[in-house]
């Protein structure tokens, strides 16, 4: 960035974007394995829970950063997001209030976005979940917010205690929100497709009777943890 606009409320308009087959592949493997494919890393606060069920979507993050109580910044937000992108929003301190709604999500699905993730609360819960648009929040309020307040759009933030930096891949699922730094983004997809496969067989493994304990070699470990099978309880 610009060391003039350093320091400054900024809305970048330029960010780098994850290529779309790469999102996807992400958003099929889903957020569990997805994080587990890249080091058990980026698993965003549980509390930002999905108010639908059976959402699953990966994107772009556009990154925003709010005063708490105020949406301002979602609005200028909107302007530069792209087909694919998912919006992450943060505020300065925590705040509950409910910075996004319905019409927000009307104007975000209108430019592509694919969801939203939200380190705040969420309102209109009922037509969001009616207009199929997926929001992962940390609270469902119905406060409303003002539009007053300057803040920053596509600059670095701190998501559900996860660093966040636009471009970056996020998934989101009923698991919860991983994020994957763009950097990383197409060898996690990679890691990801092996563990699907391996899944597909340890599945089969197990649907035929086969034991965790023997599949997973894990007699040995339990024997040297000092764990002993007996046959009625002392």
């Amino acid at each position: 960035m610009n060391r003039a606009v350093v320091n400054r409320h900024v809305v970048v308009r330029r960010v780098p974007r994850v290529a779309a087959e790469v999102l996807a592949g992400l958003a099929s493997a889903g957020v569990s394995t997805v994080h587990e494919a890249d080091g058990r890393r980026g698993a965003l606060d549980p509390a930002l829970r999905p108010i639908q069920t059976g959402a699953r979507v990966a994107g772009s993050a556009v990154t925003v950063s709010c005063h708490p109580g105020d949406n301002l910044m979602i609005h200028a937000a909107v302007e530069v997001c792209a087909p694919g992108d998912l919006l992450v929003v943060t505020t300065t301190s925590p705040s509950t209030d409910g910075m996004v709604g319905e019409l927000l999500a009307i104007s975000l699905s209108a430019r592509g976005v694919v969801g939203v993730v939200l380190d705040a609360g969420v309102r209109d819960v009922a037509e969001l979940r009616a207009m199929g648009f997926p929001v992962w929040a940390r609270a469902v309020s119905p406060r409303g917010t003002v539009k007053a307040s300057p803040g920053s759009v596509n600059v670095p933030v701190v998501c559900g205690g996860q660093s966040i930096a636009a471009g970056d891949a996020v998934v989101a699922d009923d698991d919860g929100v991983v994020v994957v730094p763009h950097s990383r983004a197409n060898s996690v997809l990679s890691a990801a497709r092996a563990r699907l496969e391996s899944e597909t067989a340890k599945r089969a493994r197990l649907a035929g009777g086969e034991l965790g304990v023997d599949m997973y070699e894990l007699r040995p470990l339990l024997d040297k943890l000092g764990v002993v099978y007996v046959d009625e309880a002392p």
